[in-house]
């Protein structure tokens, strides 16, 4: 099963990992709705239940269908459990993006599944709990498909041809004016678009927004799902010299990034 990744296969994939990223997004809610502590990571990164009780949904099921795939999974790193990678597939999991946002009792927070092949992420997920809504990207060699699952239905998502005048899409927790400002002054901005967690990626792969610049620091994590996202849809997630995003680095932290329809 795990030797030919093609678009058939990864497209059953993401039909057996819809009800499990719903269930995950179910109980991030759950979580909300009764109160929670918060508590601090080593990174000084908050945490709370929620994290928690999502990625322990998840990750059993991943486990289950692709045992001899790696998982960098945000909360087992962060108590230290880092397995060993090697140039295979591996799987990335941020079961709650956007804990900020979650508990300052905002919306834009999302669960997030990734793999990772050769470097770069061919699937991803990207479910919104409150806007119940998901978004699934699947690169493979026989093809592409971006698409939003929203009540039931699919449609199609592709980026858009970039306009004279670009909307901006930005982060709500994690802004750098220093770098951003310099760089907006390229542009022709028509909008800016600040929104949290990995929903950035979805404004570009849904032709909402034009261009996603990130300066502060982010993980692969963070990442990898909405980069997915992205290239399914016809769009690119590279550095500032153009070069695709990779996977697998040191600590597994990303330098500055651009999401955009590419060229």
């Amino acid at each position: 099963m795990t030797s030919n990744l093609d678009l058939a296969l990864l497209a059953r994939w993401a039909d057996h990992l819809l009800p499990v990223v719903n269930e995950a997004g179910k109980a991030i809610l759950e979580v909300r709705a009764r109160g929670f502590a918060v508590d601090t990571k080593a990174d000084t990164s908050p945490v709370t239940e929620a994290d928690h009780a999502a990625e322990e949904i998840i990750l059993p099921h991943l486990e289950s269908f692709t045992p001899s795939f790696p998982i960098v999974a945000e909360e087992r790193v962060a108590a230290g459990q880092i397995p060993a990678l090697t140039d295979g597939n591996f799987w990335l999991v941020d079961a709650l993006d956007g804990t900020k946002e979650f508990i300052k009792g905002g919306d834009d927070f999302t669960v997030n599944i990734a793999l990772v092949h050769d470097g770069v992420p061919i699937f991803g997920i990207v479910h919104a709990p409150v806007r119940k809504e998901t978004y699934v990207g699947v690169v493979a060699s026989d093809g592409r498909r971006a698409e939003i699952w929203r009540d039931g239905q699919r449609a199609a998502l592709s980026v858009r041809s970039r306009p004279e005048r670009v909307i901006i899409t930005g982060s709500k927790s994690h802004e750098v004016p220093e770098k951003m400002d310099p760089f907006l002054a390229n542009y022709d901005v028509a909008e800016k678009k600040v929104i949290g967690s990995s929903l950035k990626f979805c404004l570009i792969a849904s032709g909402v927004a034009d261009l996603y610049p990130r300066f502060g620091p982010t993980c692969e994590w963070d990442t990898g799902a909405g980069h997915a996202v992205v290239r399914a849809a016809g769009g690119r997630v590279h550095t500032f010299d153009g070069v695709e995003l990779q996977y697998r680095k040191p600590q597994f932290l990303n330098g500055p990034f651009l999401a955009d329809a590419g060229p």
